[in-house]
C-alpha cells in the first residue's frame, strides 16, 4: 500500500517520501528507460523526476489524483523535456555495434538479444507518441489502464483499445522486420 502524505501515523514527510521512492523508483525508471535508449540518460531523467517530486512534495494533494499519477506525470513531462532539448532521434553509438559470432556461442546469444532489443526499439519508433506513452506506462511503469487513463485524460476503454491495436502493430512490425532479416 502506498504511504499517504500527512497520514495520521506521525511519520515525517521525509519518511513518507522515502517509502514512495522505494516503491516507485523502479517503475519510474523502467518507464523512462522504455522512452529513452540510453541507460545513463534513463538514470539521469529518473533522478530528475524524484528531485522534482521532492521539491514539490508538500504541494501534492491526494484529492487531485493518486500519487502514482502525480509521479508518472512528472516522469512523462521530464521525458518530453529531454526530447525537446535534444530535438533529434536517438542513435546507437558505434561502440555498441558487435561483430557476428557462431550460433550457440554465449556471445552470439548476447548479439541476438541486442538485435531483438534494437528491432523492438525500431518498431517502437514507428508508433505515435501517444502509443509510445501508453506502452511505456503499461510495461515499463507497470501502470494499470485506470492509472494511464487518468494520466493521459482518456477513458479506460480507450486506453485498452489503443493498447490492443498498438500491440498488434508492434507484433506485425516485429514479424515483418524479422522475416526481412532472415531473407
Amino acid at each position: 500500500m502506498s504511504p499517504e502524505i500527512g497520514d495520521s501515523t506521525g511519520r515525517s514527510n521525509r519518511e513518507v517520501f522515502g517509502e514512495l521512492y522505494e516503491e516507485y523508483m523502479p517503475k519510474i525508471y523502467r518507464y523512462v528507460s522504455y522512452r529513452v535508449s540510453d541507460v545513463a540518460t534513463a538514470e539521469d531523467i529518473t533522478s530528475v523526476v524524484f528531485e522534482k517530486a521532492l521539491t514539490r512534495f508538500r504541494d501534492y494533494r491526494s484529492e487531485r489524483g493518486a500519487i502514482s499519477t502525480w509521479l508518472f506525470t512528472i516522469a512523462r513531462n521530464s521525458v518530453i523535456d529531454y526530447y525537446r532539448r535534444r530535438s533529434k532521434r536517438p542513435t546507437v553509438p558505434l561502440d555498441e555495434a558487435t561483430p557476428l559470432a557462431d550460433e550457440g556461442d554465449p556471445v552470439s546469444e548476447e548479439i541476438a538479444r541486442r538485435e531483438m532489443r534494437a528491432l523492438l526499439r525500431l518498431c517502437l519508433e514507428i508508433l505515435s507518441r501517444q502509443e509510445q506513452d501508453i506502452v511505456s506506462l503499461k510495461f515499463g511503469g507497470e501502470a494499470t489502464n485506470r492509472q494511464i487513463s487518468r494520466l493521459l485524460r482518456l477513458t479506460e476503454s480507450n486506453i485498452g483499445t489503443i493498447l490492443y491495436r498498438t500491440m498488434r502493430k508492434l507484433r506485425d512490425c516485429f514479424q515483418e522486420r524479422s522475416d526481412v532479416k532472415r531473407e
